[in-house]
């Protein structure tokens, strides 16, 4: 009955969603490189040396910074797995007290 009731579920499930949001940071991510390679190679951002030593610190920040998020990345995708392994166990947790309520544990 649950399989049946899963089956026929329509719309994006939690895994979906999580697929989703990190192919979407993913990116997020490749189009800010784009973008921050496209202004430094053009030199839409050079005016003078002042301007040169702020688009390299801007460059060098923004590869510091990707750094650190991507150091952080396999901690943010532990904690995603034992959320769900703890939403799947409270799922069949119910489903299970609500096989005994129903008075059999018949297939």
């Amino acid at each position: 009955m649950l399989i049946a009731k899963l089956r026929d579920k329509k719309g994006a499930g939690l895994i979906q969603g999580l697929i989703m949001g990190v192919a979407a940071l993913v990116i997020a991510v490749i189009i800010a490189f784009v973008v921050v390679n496209t202004l430094t190679s053009s030199n839409l951002l050079t005016a003078d040396s002042a301007s040169d030593n702020a688009t390299d610190r801007l460059v060098g920040n923004f590869t510091a910074g990707i750094d650190n998020v991507s150091g952080k990345i396999p901690t943010i995708l532990l904690i995603a797995a034992i959320v769900l392994i703890l939403g799947i166990l409270v799922l069949l947790w119910a489903q299970y007290k609500k096989m005994q309520m129903g008075g059999g544990g018949e297939l």
